[in-house]
């Protein structure tokens, strides 16, 4: 059996300074990913979760058995936009996302479309029919870890703005945040986020 921890072997993209925010160039890499609206409290926004983890799984062990690599599922990512960017934190009601999980390179989309028919057999989730599986393009962009509620992210939002500015670049794509901790083991103060924004 191997054992393959994604996090380690991409770790300039799964990591990031508390400090600064720093330049990464992101590579091209294979999605779980769900579309949606609204704010993240929203029934939409979980019932994309309750989907797109049961096929993260199914896909893990299905991987496992029929390739004997045992890998570890990814952490849960976002991106998150709105029509008027300009008037984003009005109103979370009008926000719109991508919940997504990355997939590494022993998933296809022939193994992903098996997993799918085994949850729709054994759990058959609300929202299993969003789930697509897709190569998604980020390219360079700046990213900070942000540590502490999603709430008190404000100034690390303005740090990774304020380091693409710095490199001479402008702002493109969406607001992207990768969730390393689990929020329902982990207290609000100690969750880790990597705020990540692509650049031009």
């Amino acid at each position: 059996m191997i054992k393959v921890d994604c996090i380690k072997e991409l770790k300039d993209i799964y990591s990031a300074s508390k400090k600064e925010a720093t330049i990464v160039d992101v590579p091209d890499m294979n999605f779980l990913m769900v579309d949606g609206e609204g704010a993240p409290q929203s029934r939409q926004y979980q019932e994309a979760i309750q989907a797109v983890y049961p096929v993260a799984y199914t896909l893990k062990f299905t991987v496992k058995k029929a390739q004997g690599i045992d890998y570890r599922v990814m952490p849960l990512e976002g991106l998150w936009w709105a029509d008027d960017m300009a008037r984003f934190m009005e109103d979370r009601n009008k926000w719109k996302w991508t919940a997504m999980i990355m997939q590494p390179k022993y998933v296809t989309a022939d193994v992903f479309s098996a997993a799918v028919q085994q949850v729709r057999e054994k759990k058959a989730p609300v929202a299993l029919d969003k789930v697509r599986f897709e190569c998604y393009h980020e390219g360079k962009a700046a990213q900070i870890m942000h540590v502490g509620p999603f709430s008190t992210e404000g100034p690390n939002v303005e740090k990774v703005h304020a380091a693409i500015k710095a490199a001479g670049c402008q702002l493109a794509g969406k607001h992207h945040e990768i969730y390393l901790s689990d929020a329902r083991k982990t207290a609000p103060e100690k969750w880790k986020t990597i705020i990540r924004q692509p650049m031009k």
